[in-house]
């Protein structure tokens, strides 16, 4: 039987990116795969402010160095935005119409941000995304309504950071990398593949390849 899968993220983590794009490159070699759906986990009210785009960028070259060289090839051009909670809840929406949708608009508005260096928080580049997908523009109100049952949800359920991820009584919280900083601060970052395989695994009842 087929289970729910759910990842609680925010769409300007460096970190969430490696490990959703991981997650998915998995499950599309597993059969049958359970969907994941997209959950909101807004880190500007986690934090009470906007992710600092110096960091940002400074976390993505390192994990573009260390762990994933093919990603984040918009990063030294980008426009960082000032807020996701706009693509936050276009996400939701969709989500709300169709997870697999939901979660197409999610990578598609993070490929925008990390491979193209658009500013995802412009109403014009999430209008663009939805169009490309089909889906009508989103209702803002009920999209903030959504993003804040999520965030709700995700802090009763424990939600440590993005990404972290759920499928029914398991969860596991960034799965795909081992992060540490040096003296001087610097990121160190390695790939832990296989705690997100045997996740995955047990949530779609996979078979080992």
């Amino acid at each position: 039987m087929e289970r729910t899968l759910e990842v609680y993220s925010d769409l300007w983590c460096p970190f969430a990116y490696v490990g959703l794009v991981t997650a998915l490159d998995l499950l599309a070699n597993g059969n049958p795969a359970p969907t994941m759906t997209a959950r909101a986990w807004p880190l500007e009210v986690v934090n009470g402010r906007g992710m600092d785009a110096e960091h940002a960028a400074a976390n993505a070259h390192a994990l573009r160095a260390q762990v994933a060289p093919h990603l984040f090839a918009g990063v030294d051009h980008w426009t960082f935005p000032s807020t996701t909670l706009p693509a936050l809840s276009a996400v939701a929406c969709a989500t709300e119409h169709d997870p697999s949708l939901g979660m197409a608009l999610h990578m598609a508005l993070r490929r925008a941000l990390f491979e193209e260096g658009r500013d995802i928080g412009d109403g014009a580049v999430i209008a663009g995304l939805e169009r490309d997908l089909d889906l009508d523009a989103h209702d803002p109100a009920l999209g903030a309504a959504l993003v804040a049952r999520d965030f709700a949800d995700g802090t009763a359920r424990g939600v440590l950071g993005s990404p972290h991820f759920f499928c029914e009584e398991r969860n596991l919280f960034c799965p795909t990398l081992a992060l540490s900083r040096d003296a001087e601060g610097a990121l160190d970052a390695a790939v832990t593949i296989d705690r997100l395989r045997g996740f995955l695994r047990d949530c779609a009842e996979l078979e080992t390849a």
